[in-house]
């Protein structure tokens, strides 16, 4: 079976010519690029945020933009705009391209060009640096999705808070290798007390007896789509805990499911060669899946 993943998008062809916002000029997808001392690429210095366009609304856009200013203030860093500035630098892009619906932008601000190759952050010099890519996308996901666990954990927040929207994404690309290299589509990790935590690029549910179960939120990202899919059951009627919970509980699940802005509800069909519940979208996840795109208007 063909490996997929959590964000794969229908090919179109007009995303060869998009323009991409870099720091305030808006440049055409070959000549966008930063230079090779920028703090993010020589260390993973940098936030962001990915933000969802759908019938010319962005999804949930106050939440997206205060969640990039408190994971800048976390690393000390000055994005240098204002939360209005930054919509309307994404408003720009938007218009720039031309984008009505189906768009997904990543919005990313680093520490900015350094003096000097070296880590600390005084030596940034010139900064920051910020760049919007969008671009047209319709989530491609033809099948459910296999999940294999791994050995690579969600770790303490004294070394790296797993909330931290980070450029520094390394031990979820690790995970990510090591559930392709056992067949999956995508890793499930645990957290440091053995219990499912999420996955390497979104967080993660199951249904149990018509219950939706998800992690306690203690070392996994603090995601807007999943808070919006607990909030939706909370006042739907459905139960919904977050709590602890061990890989015997997800093998016995009746229903498993993705959450995250590009995707929003991505059905679980199989996680380490145990097929859960039938191993098909199921009627809870189906459920939430129609509530939220009401709550979208897409």
């Amino acid at each position: 079976m063909e490996k997929i993943s959590t964000h794969e998008a229908e090919e179109d062809a007009r995303n060869a010519a998009i323009l991409i916002w870099v720091n305030g000029t808006l440049k055409p997808r070959p000549e966008a690029v930063v230079s090779v001392y920028d703090s993010g690429f020589m260390l993973g210095d940098g936030v962001w945020e990915g933000l969802r366009l759908y019938d010319g609304r962005w999804t949930f856009p106050d939440e997206h933009i205060a969640r990039l200013f408190e994971a800048a203030k976390a690393i000390d860093l000055d994005i240098g705009m204002t939360p209005d500035q930054v919509m309307a630098a994404l408003e720009e892009t938007r218009a720039a391209n031309g984008m009505v619906t189906d768009a997904h932008a990543r919005l990313m601000v680093t520490r900015g060009v350094k003096r000097l190759p070296f880590q600390h952050p005084r030596l940034s010099t010139q900064g920051p640096t910020m760049v919007i890519i969008m671009e047209h996308s319709r989530p491609k996901i033809p099948r459910p999705v296999k999940l294999a666990t791994v050995p690579h954990l969600r770790g303490l927040p004294m070394t790296q808070d797993p909330k931290l929207n980070s450029h520094s994404k390394l031990n979820c690309i690790l995970a990510c290798i090591a559930a392709e290299k056992a067949g999956a589509d995508e890793a499930l990790m645990l957290d440091i007390h053995g219990f499912v935590n999420t996955t390497n690029a979104c967080n993660f549910f199951i249904v149990r007896r018509g219950a939706v179960w998800t992690s306690t939120g203690d070392y996994c990202m603090n995601g807007i789509t999943r808070q919006k899919v607990i909030d939706l059951c909370h006042a739907n009627g459905i139960p919904c805990h977050e709590r602890n919970f061990s890989l015997v509980d997800t093998y016995g699940a009746d229903e498993a499911f993705l959450t995250g802005t590009f995707g929003a509800q991505t059905p679980v069909g199989e996680i380490d060669g145990r097929i859960i519940g039938l191993g098909e979208l199921g009627p809870v996840t189906e459920r939430i899946r129609g509530l939220y795109r009401e709550l979208v208007g897409a």
